[in-house]
């Protein structure tokens, strides 16, 4: 479903939330959310509390609780997730293209998925990018912005609780529209019925910034005994930057935050030169 810019509600909080690079996001539950940030100072996630509104669609308070610093370096965090049965966050790092498991305060657990050695050939910049958990199958997901060095289609790769691989999927990510745009998958989302959400998104920023754009575009897939999977678009939207308009964003994180709704946070580039946000999302997620 194509929805037109001036229909969404983009949201930023810029008083209330510090600037960062948000490329990921999960719901802890009683309103906490964590945000991963793929350029802060140390490895780990920071906690914030949202207050929202399901019926108007619409995030009415927030409030910054903290960065949960694992006191190591910061390794490109790209995707975060949250199991429930574990009390435990795990997170995606695009620069050792490992996925760890931390404590709600933000300490590494010495636990990790069993990543096959295939995703070693992730090219630089390009590596394990989106995560989300399956908390009804008790299965992860995780994949990378591009494909590998010499693949021409996506893997998707599944983990159980003990945290070793399952099934691999592939995914035909789309073309970029030319030249100028950069393309990407940069979130994956469990729906809870077995679904996944694909979050992909094409970018051009022009030299001179004005009429930078973004296109974001929402499959549905379903991983099933096919290897390969088939996608259907459910949702497609498009932000600009404009001499009257600064709703440009990059989204990069999507959670799901209760069955009527998805919430997604986009990557300002701590907030460039003062002109882009740190938006947040709600869609609708009855497709």
């Amino acid at each position: 479903m194509l929805l037109p810019l001036h229909v969404l509600g983009q949201q930023h909080f810029a008083k209330e939330i510090p600037a960062g690079n948000y490329s990921g996001i999960c719901p802890l539950g009683d309103d906490l959310y964590a945000l991963v940030d793929d350029k802060a100072q140390d490895d780990g996630f920071r906690v914030v509390r949202l207050r929202i509104d399901q019926q108007q669609g619409r995030i009415l308070q927030a409030e910054d609780l903290g960065y949960r610093s694992s006191g190591m370096r910061n390794r490109d965090m790209e995707g975060i997730c949250y199991r429930p049965s574990s009390h435990t966050v795990f997170i995606s790092g695009e620069a050792d293209n490992e996925v760890f498991e931390y404590t709600l305060e933000g300490q590494r657990t010495g636990k990790r998925l069993n990543m096959p050695a295939v995703f070693k050939k992730a090219r630089p910049n390009l590596g394990l990018e989106a995560l989300t958990y399956d908390s009804r199958q008790g299965l992860f997901y995780v994949t990378t912005e591009r494909p590998l060095s010499g693949d021409t289609l996506l893997r998707i790769q599944a983990f159980g609780d003990d945290l070793q691989p399952r099934r691999q999927y592939l995914y035909r990510p789309d073309a970029p529209i030319d030249r100028k745009y950069y393309q990407g998958v940069s979130a994956l989302c469990a729906v809870g019925d077995g679904r996944l959400l694909v979050l992909e998104r094409q970018v051009k920023v022009p030299r001179l910034k004005l009429d930078a754009r973004t296109i974001i575009r929402i499959y549905e897939v379903f991983p099933s005994e096919n290897t390969q999977l088939e996608k259907r678009l459910v949702r497609e939207f498009t932000t600009r930057l404009t001499l009257t308009s600064r709703k440009f964003a990059n989204y990069e994180g999507m959670c799901l935050i209760s069955p009527q709704w998805l919430l997604l946070v986009a990557d300002s580039q701590h907030q460039f030169k003062g002109v882009l946000r740190d938006w947040f999302l709600l869609l609708p997620s009855s497709f």
